[in-house]
């Protein structure tokens, strides 16, 4: 990689370390109820709200009528997102006329947008209207992430608190969440994407002409949507002519900000952010980059300063960073040495084992290899899914970086509230692992981890290898499941292993080669979506309640400090091992496979 590319990859690490601590006490002062600027100027709207809603913030909940109070949230959200697709085509903001969404497929988007995922099995220019895009999707974008950040608040309280039997108000944290800190950085991050030319209108679309004809091929698919194959079970393509060129038109920047800062990833364009419309300059990708691990740092900072001591935050933004740094290595790596197989002589006619320029296979010019491979990277990091480069045109490997980030839990910075909570979740299994090895009760910040801890924490943990791992295998042995991918051998199971791990991982990305929009995989992959979300939540939130009711310990000669380089590599080996190794069997059946394959091909 060049010097350049260093450049870039250093000016965006420190730029978000930079940013986590300002933002981050900002965030810990609206949680705890402290002045902070904005919640003195809109503190009468909060308490509009409350009013209104009946809501009597003084009224704090145990955890288990936290959980109730979110569960019934997010059904009620789904259930209005769904009938919201289903209507559309009766209501205004409708330019094209779009009619409604299939039950299969509106079902699968209400339950992937209400759970931070936003995975997207149709293409959105052609078939969702801008009232469904706007008063449907971005509204789950905004709540979707502040539930997630409210069950961090809750587990931070555990934490901090001692013998309380509360861990908070769930309709509180929802609200300051939301009109503290996502609608302000949203905000101004559409303003300025505007300013770089990110599409704002209600206009319809626009067909121009093309200055001369394109020919190009497509695969050809029957009534139902799936592609076409022939006797030996290659996909059917068709070449047509295309004259003229529709554009797209709507309220995109509004979207685009807040699907990166809430790391929801779903993008108003069926080619995300590597469309113009969505991402059109190095500078709106540098910060949608940045947006998308904003949020995720600085809550590291928050959960210092909550349980006070900032030294713990600084430890898990640490451990999170270091693991980022290695899986990045990796991908920026194979995506500059491309594909062996397509090698040439270099000017010394000796053979060189790199593809001359790297893998720039389905990756937008614009913005390169270093910073297509950098956002792929962060993307699947966090649990946000937007996209700037095809992740199905990686090379294995750097195919493989993006599918592992996900697999470990999205804890490498992770969603907003979601990662934080998924590496504490670590944390305690660290603990708890170490406390086995010196024969001592094992305890962090305090608080000592008990068997129903272990359990709630082993829970978190085991859940997603159950849900991705027997998915995929269902989809394997299903005739329906095989028949959505377009490439045949390990890249096939690539596409489908993807699939059910960036569902469960609630993250979005996807690789393009699997006809999801069909009812398996809307089904299969809803059932995914709801499971890697609420089924993890419910243990967290038990998990606050249960420390928020224990004494606080003094520390003593043989607790482990937590704040420490030591705990920094205990915590990223638990995360590595207890996390990667599940998948490393059907890893070797997707990527490994298939790049011992390529390398072979030389």
């Amino acid at each position: 990689m060049t010097a350049n590319g260093f450049l870039q990859i250093a000016i965006y690490g420190a730029s978000l370390w930079l940013l986590a601590k300002p933002l981050g006490g900002y965030m810990a002062r609206v949680y705890q109820g402290e002045p902070a600027g904005l919640n003195r100027w809109f503190s009468p709207v909060e308490k509009l709200i409350y009013r209104v809603c009946g809501v009597d913030p003084g009224r704090e909940m145990r955890w288990t009528d936290y959980a109730i109070a979110l569960l019934l949230f997010n059904l009620l959200g789904t259930l209005a997102l769904y009938g919201l697709q289903r209507v559309q085509g009766f209501l205004p903001l409708n330019p094209q006329g779009f009619g409604a969404v299939s039950p299969d497929s509106a079902l699968n988007t209400a339950i992937s947008f209400v759970t931070n995922t936003n995975w997207q099995g149709y293409v959105g220019e052609t078939t969702l209207s801008y009232l469904t895009q706007m008063a449907g999707l971005a509204v789950q974008n905004f709540v979707s992430a502040a539930t997630g950040m409210a069950v961090l608040v809750a587990l931070i309280r555990g934490f901090a608190r001692h013998n309380a039997d509360t861990v908070g108000n769930f309709w509180v944290d929802l609200t300051r969440t939301t009109i503290y800190i996502l609608l302000p950085l949203s905000t101004l991050l559409a303003l300025v994407l505007v300013s770089q030319g990110v599409v704002q209108n209600f206009s319809p679309y626009r067909t121009v002409p093309l200055l001369e004809a394109v020919s190009y091929e497509q695969p050809k698919l029957d009534e139902a949507g799936n592609p076409l194959k022939d006797a030996a079970g290659n996909p059917v393509a068709e070449r047509l002519t295309g004259r003229e060129q529709t554009l797209a038109m709507g309220p995109v920047a509004s979207q685009e900000a807040i699907k990166e800062l809430g790391t929801n990833g779903g993008g108003f364009f069926n080619a995300n952010s590597a469309h113009p419309f969505e991402n059109p300059t190095p500078l709106s990708n540098f910060l949608e980059m940045l947006a998308i691990f904003l949020i995720p740092a600085a809550l590291t900072y928050t959960f210092g300063r909550m349980v006070g001591d900032t030294r713990q935050g600084w430890a898990i933004l640490a451990a999170m960073t270091l693991l980022f740094l290695g899986f990045l290595a990796v991908a920026e790596y194979t995506e500059q040495a491309g594909n062996p197989a397509l090698a040439d002589l270099g000017v010394d006619q000796t053979a060189s084992s790199q593809q001359p320029g790297g893998n720039m296979e389905g990756k937008e010019t614009r913005f390169g290899i270093v910073n297509s491979a950098l956002f792929a990277t962060v993307t699947t990091g966090a649990s946000c899914g937007a996209v700037n480069s095809m992740h199905d045109s990686y090379t294995p490997l750097g195919g493989l970086v993006p599918m592992a980030l996900i697999q470990l839990g999205e804890v490498v910075f992770g969603g907003v509230g979601s990662g934080l909570y998924g590496i504490l979740v670590y944390a305690v299994i660290g603990v708890f692992i170490a406390g086995l090895m010196i024969g001592r009760t094992p305890e962090y910040l305090g608080k000592k981890i008990e068997a129903f801890d272990v359990k709630m924490a082993s829970l978190v943990i085991l859940i997603p290898p159950l849900l991705i791992l027997g998915g995929t295998a269902l989809a394997m042995m299903l005739g329906v499941g095989r028949s959505s991918l377009f490439n045949p051998g390990a890249h096939g199971f690539s596409e489908a292993l993807y699939a059910f791990t960036s569902a469960t991982g609630n993250n979005g990305s996807a690789f393009a080669g699997l006809s999801a929009n069909t009812p398996f995989y809307n089904t299969a992959l809803s059932v995914a979506l709801w499971g890697g979300r609420f089924f993890l939540i419910v243990p967290v939130l038990a998990l606050a309640g249960s420390l928020a009711a224990k004494k606080s310990v003094p520390a003593g000669p043989g607790t482990l400090p937590t704040h420490t380089p030591l705990f920094v590599v205990l915590l990223i080996g638990t995360v590595l091992l207890v996390g990667a190794l599940t998948f490393v069997p059907a890893l070797a059946l997707g990527p490994v496979v298939e790049h011992l394959t390529m390398i072979g091909m030389k």
